[in-house]
């Protein structure tokens, strides 16, 4: 769903889409191919749908920090090796004084993770490949909620962000 200046807003469901499509709260940006039907008539099946009205969001400073997000981020692979990330790693041990957050967190593989043990990245023959930071944009978050759809790209803006 977008705002009415095509700023993302979040992801609806498309029944949910389409009720704010017929109340004339929303307008069609961009149907699949698929429809819905009624007794009398066929509606296409919304993929983007904008707001009429202009909706003001709250400023967020920081997008949550959790597992999902963190694997979004790094895309699902090991910061170590580059292998199926199936574990969050702490860059400095929380044992050691690191924090939980976004500059200490990355995604890691069993095996990456159970040799790191709770050791400083010096300490080990380890090295990131790349640097944690948190997340800037808003859409963003739309990204971390799942698959992101390939007619969304247009309007999300984001479309290698991830995966560079």
């Amino acid at each position: 769903m977008l705002n009415a200046s095509y700023e993302p807003l979040c992801v609806v469901a498309t029944r949910r889409a389409l009720v704010l499509v017929l109340d004339e709260k929303a307008e069609l940006v961009h149907a699949t191919d698929g429809f819905f039907h009624s007794e009398r008539t066929d509606f296409p099946e919304p993929s983007v749908v904008r707001l009429c009205h202009f909706v003001k969001v709250p400023y967020q400073a920081r997008i949550a920090l959790n597992r999902r997000a963190v694997f979004a981020r790094d895309g699902h692979r090991c910061q170590y090796c580059g292998a199926a990330a199936e574990n969050i790693d702490h860059v400095i041990p929380r044992s050691r004084g690191g924090e939980h957050t976004w500059e200490n967190v990355v995604a890691a593989c069993r095996p990456c993770n159970s040799r790191k043990q709770d050791r400083m990245l010096h300490e080990t023959s380890f090295s990131l490949r790349r640097k944690p930071t948190a997340p800037r944009e808003r859409a963003w978050i739309l990204v971390a909620s799942g698959q992101m759809r390939p007619d969304w790209e247009p309007y999300i803006g984001m479309s290698n962000t991830l995966s560079a």
